[in-house]
């Protein structure tokens, strides 16, 4: 099912994502607008999924070019980890498993709903290159199988001039956790 936005949701997200994008030069330069333009307009699922993004705290901005695909790389560029996208445990396991006080959703879960990939700690520290990010939260990051089946979950943040990736029960949450995302337009 291809979900799309009503005309006057694109012409305001399609004015933020560009307004977002002249203001930070610095997180893809040498890439053009109007190539960008085109391939948004094209992609009417993509922009569904951005305005998701958008509408909980992410900041969505280009951040590069996939060189094998040639797709432009959106991640969630907000200063703090997106307050829409907080109080989440980190996957959907994790919060069947969870017996008291579950929180409303988790981290790969609402990815998922949203039609995006949550960052793994390469991703997340990329963003590091252009932005501080993450000095008052936390972000969910994708955590390998092996870490995942013993029923941890990693997540980062920036403290001290110092990227940090932790560790904790995939089935914590906390309020000042959320997680950040990635598209491929």
């Amino acid at each position: 099912m291809i979900k799309e936005l009503l005309a006057d949701e694109k012409t305001l997200l399609l004015g933020t994502l560009k307004s977002r994008f002249l203001k930070n030069m610095h997180r893809h330069k040498n890439i053009d607008w109007a190539g960008v333009l085109a391939r948004l307009e094209s992609s009417p699922n993509k922009l569904w999924s951005l305005q998701q993004m958008e509408i909980t705290g992410g900041e969505p901005d280009i951040v590069g070019i996939d060189a094998a695909s040639g797709a432009y790389l959106f991640y969630d560029c907000s200063a703090e980890s997106p307050k829409g996208r907080r109080s989440t445990c980190y996957d959907p396991q994790a919060l069947h498993e969870r017996k008291e006080n579950k929180p409303a959703n988790s981290a790969l879960g609402m990815a998922e709903e949203m039609g995006i990939n949550i960052l793994n700690e390469e991703q997340y520290r990329m963003l590091h290159l252009f932005d501080v990010i993450d000095a008052k939260t936390s972000s969910w990051i994708e955590t390998p199988d092996k870490i995942r089946k013993l029923g941890g979950a990693l997540f980062a943040d920036y403290r001290y001039a110092t990227v940090f990736v932790y560790h904790n029960g995939a089935q914590s949450y906390y309020a000042a956790r959320g997680f950040r995302g990635e598209l491929r337009v």
